[in-house]
């Protein structure tokens, strides 16, 4: 009963959690003028992938790899159609000409490494297929270099910011005790909300793959889901797309990286599908932008981004 009520006291400490993190972190971009993207793919996208790292760690450390690589996969799929599809429904989202260029491509050429990486010993003729702590090496190597360029864009863009009104300027402890705090509400809201989940699910015989790419991975997302959905309700749209996009890079480089060097992580052949699956919702969103008004995703595209969504999740459900 008290997994229960953890589970759904997750839920409000998720909301909440999102909120101070929103508002702690506009604070900070305000104050030092860093733009809300800047903010975004960073403060913002570590503070709402913590779930996901702890779900990882905890799964390399007892050698559950099918849970690890599918919370990874099935949340940055559920980050690109299901968070920026209801995002979207909110509020059109205009992208700005560099995250078009350069963030959203760096997140797909992350999924196309781990792919390689993943599929790699094919080519020396052997049939098990692992992340090996080499390739966790490599995978936190590219991470360091996105956080490389985040620090370049940030110093080169500082001028450039403009003030943002909506933004409400705190004082500098405060706006660190809301990030701290709304990390703090995420992660415990995450960790309960997923616990529960996952008892439910694997009450009812569901394999781990399953629960990873659907249960867990969604569970993970709910804090990206939340802040996205917040930011934009205040027409912060930087950081609501700055987080979604991220926290996947966040998701395939670091801690994909992290959780392969504490264990090597086995990889199944029918992963690849979802590999590709989020090859095609990057694709996706890649090609929202000349097709929509202003470069940005409108309400329709957030609606094709759902039925996509929705379609995969059947064909999981299928796969079993």
């Amino acid at each position: 009963m008290l997994l229960y009520i953890l589970f759904f006291i997750g839920f409000v400490m998720l909301i909440k959690g999102a909120d101070l993190l929103v508002d702690g972190a506009s604070s900070i971009a305000k104050r030092y003028g860093l733009s809300d993207m800047v903010v975004g793919l960073t403060i913002v996208s570590f503070g709402t992938s913590l779930p996901e790292l702890i779900i990882n760690i905890l799964s390399s450390m007892q050698g559950q790899s099918e849970l690890a690589i599918g919370n990874v996969f099935g949340s940055n799929v559920a980050n690109l159609l299901l968070i920026l599809g209801i995002t979207a429904l909110i509020c059109p989202l205009p992208i700005k000409r560099n995250t078009i260029l350069t963030e959203i491509p760096f997140s797909l050429i992350a999924t196309l490494l781990v792919g390689f990486l993943a599929n790699a010993t094919l080519l020396n003729t052997r049939t098990e297929l692992y992340i090996s702590r080499l390739d966790g090496g490599i995978l936190l190597f590219f991470f360091v270099l996105f956080m490389v360029y985040i620090y370049n864009i940030a110093k080169t863009n500082k001028d450039e910011v403009l003030p943002d009104d909506n933004a409400e300027m705190m004082p500098m402890g405060k706006s660190v005790l809301f990030i701290v705090l709304g990390a703090a509400g995420l992660f415990l809201g995450g960790k309960w909300v997923v616990d529960g989940a996952v008892h439910i699910a694997q009450s009812l015989g569901l394999s781990e793959s399953f629960i990873g790419l659907t249960v867990v991975a969604i569970g993970t997302s709910l804090p990206e889901l939340v802040t996205s959905a917040m930011a934009a309700y205040r027409r912060n749209i930087d950081i609501a797309v700055g987080n979604v996009v991220g926290s996947n890079i966040f998701n395939l480089l670091w801690i994909l990286g992290i959780s392969a060097l504490i264990s090597p992580l086995p990889f199944n052949m029918m992963n690849n599908a979802d590999i590709i699956m989020m090859i095609l919702a990057s694709t996706m969103l890649i090609i929202a932008m000349p097709i929509g008004k202003r470069n940005a995703i409108d309400r329709w595209n957030g609606i094709v981004f759902l039925l996509v969504y929705f379609s995969y999740i059947g064909y999981l459900v299928v796969r079993g």
